[in-house]
């Protein structure tokens, strides 16, 4: 009788557990570094300048100019056509002026791509890295919007922005599905010639709220 490749391959892997015994699974060292802080000024420079390597765009504000800065961005992208998860603060979106459309899981996915773009908070946002967490909270929304829209407008609290990512991944709660965003979705074809928006938003601008 022929032997498939997928019979030897677990073949092998069972007689490797054989082997091994029911003993108990070895220890994983977990000896990362944690809670390093930084000052806020120091946290949002080195946030800005990962976001900016990214070719994010980063526009920074105090609360009471999140509406303004909003607008701002979005009317700088041309979207007259948003998408929104449910439970984003109505006030961000109270001076702009085009249409609003709240996200429903019952919505498929392939829809989302007809929006000019898509608003959303944050989670946690790591300086050393640049990266952006989305965990799917109400202010977030699932995963599509953030992903489908050709643009995401992300605001973040600069309370929320941490040092490193074991001290992002501290805050994020392990049962909530997660998103990483470091800067607009890119990857490189056969030539090495950077290419935008293959896997997600093309464009990515961020919000920083800095007294928050």
């Amino acid at each position: 009788m022929t032997t498939t490749a997928r019979e030897t391959v677990l073949g092998r892997i069972r007689d490797a557990l054989a082997l091994s015994g029911p003993g108990p699974a070895p220890a994983v060292p977990r000896a990362y570094r944690t809670g390093r802080t930084l000052p806020g000024p120091e946290r949002l420079d080195l946030l800005v300048d990962r976001l900016v390597d990214y070719k994010a765009t980063v526009r920074t504000c105090t609360a009471d100019r999140t509406a303004e800065v909003i607008a701002e961005a979005l009317r700088e992208r041309g979207a007259r056509r948003i998408g929104v998860p449910v439970g984003l603060d109505d006030a961000w979106l109270a001076r702009y002026d085009g249409e609003v459309e709240r996200d429903r899981a019952d919505v498929p996915a392939p829809r989302l791509a007809a929006l000019d773009g898509v608003v959303t908070a944050s989670a946690v946002t790591c300086a050393e890295t640049g990266t952006i967490f989305l965990d799917g909270s109400p202010d977030q929304g699932r995963r599509a919007l953030s992903l489908v829209p050709d643009l995401h407008v992300c605001v973040v609290d600069l309370s929320s922005v941490v040092v490193g990512v074991p001290e992002a991944v501290a805050r994020l709660v392990p049962e909530r599905p997660t998103t990483l965003i470091s800067g607009p979705s890119a990857t490189s074809d056969i030539e090495l010639e950077r290419v935008e928006g293959v896997h997600g938003p093309r464009t990515l601008d961020v919000v920083i709220r800095t007294d928050v």
